[in-house]
């Protein structure tokens, strides 16, 4: 496996890997950052952990373009002391974005992300010595991980689903959901919003920020608030150019995401399609407040999974995005359900 290099500086562009590192031994801590040449493209890795004999967890993150990187791993930081944690910004993202900036119309798809992630855990693998690895993902990175189990199961040994997308047509509820809160609380202003956006699918890929932004306002109302430490930005990720390339990939990859005419790679998505039987231990970590992927589609979703242990986890005052309550729920699937399976 190749070494990341030590994360020094970002306004060079570190150097890719190097070749032909030792593996980490048990016992010895890692903090490694750096290009990796994932899919023909080089692709920025983070590896941090306090003992190479842990567990290795490896972390799909959402967005999708919204990579944890930039925080120093922003909720999972403190997982360390446990697990190996390794993040990755996918293709289209963050630094991996910056470093290969693709056509405005050069496509993104699942499939491709899907592939380079399998790519890297069997590098990960190697690297530390694991015959398989633990793999979560929230939202967006919830479809790359299902993908990537389904193809590979063979690679981990559990998946965690965290905020589970199940389908660009079986979402599509929360516009109604949202709508009925908003008249329920006489808001005027988001109930003219909705009304005219009118219900998805739609073909201007703005309506889907638009409700989006609707739906955080709604969940911040019932939900615990977020650690604002988590997203501190490194020193080393907020130089102008880093930011302007975490916002430019985000353009991107939302494009590519909700299509020019509702064509993007979510109507594509279809979890039932993709398939409900699993050859590995499969677990759902599910926000009572979720308005965006919402309890009433992943519950139904986790009934039909066939899986060799299975369990759906429902977090009270917890919406989408990760707060506490969230986190600390993710952490006890882990531990209690997980970690004596992938040791």
């Amino acid at each position: 496996m190749p070494r990341l290099r030590p994360c020094l500086t970002l306004l060079s562009l570190l150097p890719s890997f190097a070749l032909a590192a030792p593996a980490c031994q048990p016992g010895q801590a890692i903090d490694e950052s750096g290009f990796l040449n994932i899919g023909g493209i080089e692709q920025w890795v983070t590896i941090q952990g306090d003992n190479c004999a842990n567990p290795v967890l490896l972390v799909a993150h959402g967005g999708p373009a919204n990579p944890y990187t930039p925080f120093g791993g922003g909720p999972y930081a403190a997982w360390r002391k446990d697990y190996t944690v390794v993040h990755w910004d996918q293709r289209g993202g963050g630094m991996t974005y910056g470093r290969n900036r693709p056509a405005e119309d050069e496509p993104l798809t699942v499939e491709q992300i899907r592939d380079d992630g399998l790519e890297l855990a069997r590098h990960i693998r190697q690297r530390f010595n694991k015959r398989k690895l633990i793999l979560m993902g929230s939202s967006w990175g919830s479809i790359v991980g299902a993908n990537m189990v389904r193809k590979d199961p063979e690679q981990f040994c559990a998946w965690v689903g965290v905020a589970q997308v199940v389908g660009g047509r079986q979402n599509r509820g929360n516009w109604n959901t949202v709508l009925e809160r908003a008249r329920a609380a006489d808001d005027k202003a988001t109930v003219a919003q909705l009304e005219a956006l009118g219900p998805p699918p739609w073909t201007n890929p703005r309506n889907f920020g638009i409700l989006r932004r609707a739906i955080r306002k709604y969940e911040l109302q019932v939900t615990e608030p977020t650690v604002a430490s988590w997203w501190k930005v490194l020193p080393a990720y907020a130089t102008p150019q880093a930011k302007a390339d975490y916002d430019a990939g985000e353009d991107y990859s939302f494009i590519n995401f909700v299509g020019w005419k509702g064509d993007g790679m979510l109507s594509k998505v279809d979890m039932y399609k993709l398939g409900t039987r699993f050859a590995l231990p499969v677990y759902i970590v599910q926000g009572t407040e979720d308005l965006l992927t919402e309890a009433k589609v992943t519950r139904p979703y986790y009934e039909a999974i066939s899986a060799p242990d299975k369990a759906y986890i429902e977090v009270p005052r917890a919406g989408h995005d990760p707060n506490g309550p969230l986190i600390e729920a993710q952490k006890r699937v882990l531990d209690e359900r997980v970690r004596s399976k992938c040791s």
